[in-house]
């Protein structure tokens, strides 16, 4: 079984910074995509960026400029820095991953369990 564990959620004030991590764990052949979605109260869950295989980054128009993603292969483990951080990014973040576990499966959709970033002062 597959398993993506996030990790850096937190409170913190308008204009600062956090950096989320997820590494993934179980049964791994290979890990295809990787990305953020968020979901805010009241609101339907929505992408936040998202990296390919080969490092390639795609980000929502509301956090470009801001938020980086990247990914470390060897780790299995993707992160998201945030930064100049808004009320209005206040939501649970999720961590989600194409992995497939033998070397002719496709891919399947793996999501974590969600962590809470919350900007307010």
């Amino acid at each position: 079984q597959v398993q993506l564990v996030e990790s850096g959620g937190g409170l913190v004030q308008p204009g600062g910074s956090l950096r989320l991590s997820c590494a993934a764990s179980g049964k791994i052949f290979s890990i295809w995509q990787m990305g953020w979605h968020r979901q805010a109260p009241g609101k339907q869950r929505e992408l936040v960026a998202v990296i390919g295989r080969g490092g390639l980054p795609n980000y929502a128009d509301s956090v470009k400029g801001r938020f980086t993603i990247s990914r470390d292969n060897a780790k299995k483990t993707v992160y998201l820095q945030m930064d100049s951080l808004r009320p209005e990014d206040t939501a649970v973040y999720y961590c989600n991953a194409a992995i497939s576990a033998h070397p002719s499966s496709s891919p399947d959709d793996y999501w974590g369990q969600g962590t809470q970033v919350t900007v307010s002062s």
